[in-house]
């Protein structure tokens, strides 16, 4: 795990794909200034092949996760739980706040709680219980305490219930590089499930770019936003 001192930017997905799909944009506005990344899959999402068994898809997924990060130029972390089956646990929060405890991120930027999927709820649920234990210096574990500065949850297409556009990151030098990455799997490319990836995201981008005046941004809503205005920014911090 990297110990550089540059400012560090780490989603949190629940399955793989999902981190790359609501933060892949984030993670390459914030390279362009020189942060560090790194990519969290709480579960490969084996389980979401229309014909592969859950090991077959599974190796798949972790090679296409891989490249993924690749192209970001991101670290990345799988751990070890089974999709569909991701619970809110003081084991899934301890390997989430020693991740955090080693990155030293920043920014975190995960799921929103007003989701279809209910390992998406449970990863939102678990991000927020393991900066508890990632902060708190009477957790002793084997890193120093770190709380990020922010936390923030991206736009994914299952999490839409509640979910409200706040700050807004320009990515349109970026798109070509994000739709390298996420294409990485074959379910964005549509090998897996029926759902348009692809459109979704290419629509929402030009979508959220035009209600600021952008060729392309991402949108995302930051912890706690009832006093919070719109706003475009570069960086999330």
């Amino acid at each position: 795990m990297s110990e550089s001192k540059a400012p560090g930017i780490m989603v949190i997905g629940a399955h793989a794909a999902d981190a790359e799909l609501m933060g892949g944009g984030a993670i390459l506005a914030h390279g362009r200034q020189g942060w560090r990344s790194a990519i969290v899959h709480l579960t490969l999402g084996e389980k979401g092949h229309k014909s592969l068994d859950a090991s077959t898809y599974a190796e798949i997924k972790r090679s296409e996760a891989e490249k993924a990060a690749s192209v970001l130029g991101s670290e990345c972390h799988i751990l070890p739980f089974v999709d569909g089956e991701l619970p809110v646990s003081e084991n899934v929060q301890s390997a989430i706040a020693d991740l955090v405890r080693g990155f030293r991120p920043n920014v975190i930027v995960t799921h929103w709680k007003g989701s279809v999927h209910r390992d998406h709820i449970n990863c939102y649920e678990n991000v927020l219980a393991s900066l508890f234990r990632a902060g708190l210096k009477t957790f002793v574990r084997e890193k120093p305490a770190h709380l990020p500065s922010a936390l923030y949850f991206g736009e994914n297409w299952e999490d839409e219930d509640g979910f409200e556009a706040v700050t807004y990151l320009d990515i349109s030098q970026e798109w070509e590089t994000y739709q390298e990455a996420v294409t990485s799997y074959g379910l964005v490319r549509g090998e897996a499930a029926p759902f348009r990836y692809t459109q979704w995201y290419d629509g929402m981008s030009r979508a959220r770019g035009a209600e600021r005046g952008l060729e392309r941004a991402v949108a995302l809503m930051p912890y706690r936003t009832m006093y919070t205005l719109r706003t475009t920014v570069d960086r999330l911090i």
